[in-house]
């Protein structure tokens, strides 16, 4: 059963169902309950009132027994021996004896003994004058009996009766079940009939209950797969006006649509201008190795050496950017920051301008992270202050945060034009270069500082720009500082 409404239609109706039956079961016991209660005090009130007549010593053949069709009853003494029934009762079950014609026996108020000669009401065995019905409460129990050909279910009381010669006598009355026994059946044939329908009714309603709330979910899938289909992901699924889950799930997929495409786009622009960088490289240094077979003594080595060094940096950069974007993450080698300033300033014999270097303690500015990486972010802002600097290009080192916001600070700031307020978000996007009018020799790429937030992202860090006091650009790298 692969369908959503179908499993749900299935779950709701056999939920209801176990629901009904238990339901339907509880009110049957209730009723059947209440119904036999109901018949054991009738049974009750007949039994007391022919107790009531043995308590008064009334002869057995004179007991009032006319109601013996809807009350039957049978009168047994301590020896369990029948002395007295109802007219007609033919048979009996359930009273502890089947037995319905009386045994010989002495009449009630007698026990065989001569009666008492001084008339005080006592005899000389101490009997009380006068009987009495016991007020404990009955004996109940469920029989059958026949009583004018006419076989019956009841609900038996047992009380006991005491006559003034102290003879104990037991009555069994009884109250027909056949009340109980319609009102139950009745009940019954009830549910057994409507509870189909009632199912048959919660499975429709749950279906289409099930199929309109299901509705937009199907609007999306049929538009998710428009979108696969045509590779148009700019199109986005319909966003129901409710506020429930379904609503989500389209807000959701709609920002996803959006995160993708513009991942798609960014991917896009960057293999456009990744084949645009490359192509100028790539074709001066064509030239010139054409321009030098042709005539050797023509052939500009520097240059071609500077295009193939220049080639060599931009797929370096692309390759790091790959590995980036692939989600690699840094290794997590201690390191001094401070140390590793001082070795790449050291390292730049050639800048047009000398770079100071401020780094207060040594071994001071512990971090964890990627040397290499690190060391290309140092290289990046170094080289940017070096490409716009008028005079001034200045690095410094120094602690940041306390506790857990404990940090290394890298600032690098230069004389130059600064960077506008307005772009100072823009510099760090792929291939953005501000002065457009720069050759490309001069300006580079526009990678290096695309590169190094990248890296001091996956770092856990920042970078952020801002303007230095000299006027220039003040870049400001900043690192968690590494654990004990």
């Amino acid at each position: 059963m692969r369908s959503v409404r179908a499993r749900a239609a299935l779950g709701a109706t056999l939920v209801v169902a176990l629901a009904l039956i238990g339901a339907g079961l509880a009110v049957l016991m209730v009723l059947r309950a209440n119904l036999t209660d109901q018949a054991g005090l009738q049974a009750e009130v007949a039994a007391r009132e022919v107790a009531g007549q043995l308590a008064l010593d009334t002869a057995y053949d004179a007991l009032d027994l006319e109601d013996e069709e809807d009350h039957p009853v049978q009168v047994t003494d301590e020896d369990g021996r029948v002395v007295a029934v109802s007219p007609d009762l033919e048979a009996i079950s359930g009273t502890g004896t089947d037995a319905v014609r009386p045994a010989p026996s002495a009449p009630a108020g007698t026990s065989g003994d001569d009666d008492d000669d001084d008339g005080d009401g006592d005899d000389d065995g101490g009997h009380p004058a006068r009987g009495e019905v016991s007020s404990d409460d009955p004996d109940f129990s469920n029989g059958t009996a026949t009583v004018d050909g006419h076989a019956a279910d009841y609900r038996f009381a047992a009380v006991e009766a005491t006559t003034s010669a102290g003879v104990t006598l037991t009555v069994h009355a009884g109250a027909p079940l056949a009340t109980e026994q319609e009102a139950v059946g009745t009940v019954r044939g009830a549910m057994l009939t409507g509870l189909p329908v009632l199912l048959v009714v919660v499975a429709g309603v749950t279906w289409l209950v099930t199929r309109r709330a299901l509705r937009p979910v199907e609007g999306i899938r049929r538009e998710l797969a428009a979108i696969t289909a045509s590779e148009d992901l700019g199109r986005r699924v319909p966003e129901p006006d409710s506020r429930d889950e379904i609503a989500r799930l389209a807000r959701t997929t709609n920002e996803t649509l959006t995160v993708l495409e513009a991942s798609v786009d960014r991917q896009r622009r960057f293999v456009a201008d990744a084949s645009h960088e490359l192509r100028s490289p790539i074709a001066s240094l064509r030239t010139q190795l054409e321009v030098g077979a042709a005539h050797p003594e023509l052939l500009d080595v520097p240059g071609a050496v500077a295009d193939t060094v220049r080639l060599q940096v931009l797929a370096a950069d692309l390759l790091l950017l790959a590995r980036l974007d692939a989600g690699e993450k840094p290794g997590r080698t201690p390191l001094d920051l401070g140390a590793l300033v001082r070795e790449e300033v050291s390292q730049r014999v050639g800048d047009r301008i000398p770079v100071t270097v401020s780094v207060p303690e040594e071994g001071a500015y512990g971090v964890n992270g990627s040397r290499g990486q690190l060391a290309r972010v140092i290289g990046n802002l170094l080289d940017n202050a070096e490409r716009h600097a008028e005079g001034l290009v200045a690095v410094s080192v120094s602690g940041a945060g306390t506790g857990a916001g404990a940090g290394v600070s890298v600032e690098v700031r230069d004389d130059g034009a600064g960077v506008p307020e307005d772009e100072r978000e823009r510099i760090f996007e792929r291939f953005v270069r501000l002065d457009d009018a720069r050759s490309r020799d001069d300006g580079g790429a526009g990678l290096g500082l695309a590169i190094a937030r990248d890296v001091a992202a996956r770092h856990g860090g920042t970078l952020t720009v801002r303007r230095a006091a000299e006027g220039g650009a003040l870049f400001r790298l900043w690192l968690p500082a590494a654990g004990p």
